[in-house]
């Protein structure tokens, strides 16, 4: 899988709300009411990222829930990471 040009990875960031690239990661942290519902959507992300056959990385602290996807097989950003992104901005 080849990964995304800047320009292509700067076109479908545009896309999506709260998203920001950092290195060959995109990234966003989800806010919620408690620890319990950051929980229960972590665990919703995880079950999807195994249905995409995608590995995120996924922090947790507190009502908090960062997120980062890259393709690592691709050693950057593709088309799939962009299309879990959306995945997740309709679980929330």
């Amino acid at each position: 899988m080849e990964h995304l040009s800047i320009r292509e990875i700067h076109d479908r960031l545009a896309e999506l709300e709260g998203w920001d690239m950092y290195n060959n990661e995109i990234m966003k942290e989800f806010d919620f009411e408690d620890s319990k519902k950051a929980m229960e959507f972590a665990n919703k992300v995880t079950e999807e990222a195994e249905r995409q056959h995608h590995r995120p990385s996924i922090r947790i602290d507190k009502n908090k829930v960062a997120i980062s996807l890259t393709t690592h097989d691709a050693n950057g950003l593709t088309y799939k990471d962009f299309k879990l992104a959306r995945i997740i901005e309709q679980m929330v």
